[in-house]
């Protein structure tokens, strides 16, 4: 038996794929535990899972589009929460004594603590972008982020000539997509791209399940945990655009009701939909989401075609390849006016070849063998070891 500790931030979407992973790790006789914010994880995770709380701090919420989402993303929140979540990452190794770290690459703190004690650690990819080097063409904005990290590395108290990338793991990158949504580009030996890492929920007895109309095509729509006010505009044309769809098209909305003005009375709405159970029984017939891996990467996996808004981050990238694939179209998050989106819904709903496309890219993204192929790599990490000698404790 080994122990692994997961770190994850307080971000459904990164959380979500961890629990697949780590019931097939229990399911082998192993131990698993969590770090991060327990307010977060412990609805996602269950009343059994064990967390270690990092406590509770708010950080700035991420804005903007492009290069300034991505210094939004690093300033206000990764750099932030790393510091936040040292000590108590430290203090969470040292109680546990786990075997290795399985990070995600938003949450660097943990490769720095598991680099302190000689463990052996993994990385969570939770998307497209940093599989590979999107800034390659941008020098300054990549000298930029590694100064970021390696000033969390020298605050950490390591050693400078050790440094290396928290957020790839020299030994195992694990990414929960393929190369039907990454692209051709060959990958590294230390990276394992598994496909989606599904896994049931905690239940949702509040979900309405009994307003889900038979004969009706239904539609989800999610802007993700983070799109917050940013989404509220493009949350109110979609449903106005759902309304002129017509009444044979029922839409889903996951979010506040308060961004959501005058939905037609067929519409259901929900601040979280069982998003998994709803697409596992067979309750939707098309997606219209901001182009997250995650979501993306469910829907494919359900042969669900889509529609996608991307808003920043990999979210772009994401959509460019669904749209490639033939799964699904891409509109203009900031741009798109109902009436076009009404008919991008209405193409994927109508015309057959979306379906089939997202169907076979699904086929493809759970070849990757989803967690247990990416339990198999976890245990070979343990199992290869990691220098043990001279801790930094």
């Amino acid at each position: 038996m080994s122990r692994f500790l997961v770190v994850v931030p307080p971000l459904t979407g990164h959380v979500n794929p961890t629990v697949g992973l780590a019931r097939e790790l229990v399911a082998r006789g192993h131990e698993v535990a969590w770090t991060g914010t327990e307010s977060v994880l412990r609805p996602l995770l269950g009343p059994d899972a064990r967390v270690f709380g990092t406590g509770t701090r708010a950080f700035r919420a991420q804005g903007g589009h492009g290069l300034a989402a991505v210094r939004s993303l690093w300033e206000g929140f990764i750099v932030p929460y790393a510091r936040f979540t040292a000590k108590t990452l430290d203090a969470a190794v040292r109680e546990f004594r786990p075997d290795a770290l399985l990070v995600d690459q938003h949450t660097p703190a943990g490769a720095l603590v598991a680099h302190r004690h000689r463990l052996p650690w993994a990385t969570l990819a939770p998307g497209a972008m940093e599989l590979g080097r999107p800034f390659r063409g941008l020098p300054q904005v990549e000298e930029w982020m590694t100064g970021l990290l390696q000033g969390l590395w020298r605050r950490a108290g390591l050693p400078e000539e050790e440094y290396v990338d928290p957020r790839f793991s020299p030994d195992l990158v694990l990414a929960f997509t393929g190369p039907a949504l990454t692209g051709p580009q060959p990958f590294p030996a230390e990276y394992a791209p598994v496909g989606p890492v599904l896994a049931d929920r905690p239940a949702d007895p509040a979900f309405p399940w009994e307003r889900l109309v038979e004969g009706r095509r239904r539609v989800l729509v999610t802007m993700g945990t983070l799109a917050g006010e940013l989404g509220a505009d493009f949350l109110a044309r979609a449903v106005r655009a759902v309304e002129l769809c017509g009444e044979d098209v029922q839409p889903v909305f996951a979010a506040p009701l308060d961004l959501l003005p005058g939905l037609p009375a067929h519409a259901v709405a929900v601040d979280r939909a069982p998003v998994l159970e709803l697409m596992a029984r067979g309750a939707l017939d098309a997606v219209l989401c901001h182009g997250g891996m995650n979501t993306v990467g469910e829907a494919l996996a359900h042969g669900l075609p889509l529609v996608t808004a991307p808003i920043r981050h990999d979210q772009p990238f994401v959509a460019a390849q669904v749209v490639a694939s033939g799964a699904g179209l891409r509109v203009p998050f900031a741009r798109v006016t109902p009436d076009q989106l009404a008919v991008r819904l209405r193409t994927v709903l109508d015309d057959p070849e979306y379906r089939a496309a997202a169907t076979r890219v699904g086929a493809a993204l759970r070849a990757g063998g989803g967690a247990p192929v990416a339990a198999d790599r976890v245990e070979a990490l343990v199992a290869d070891g990691a220098p043990q000698a001279n801790p930094l404790v």
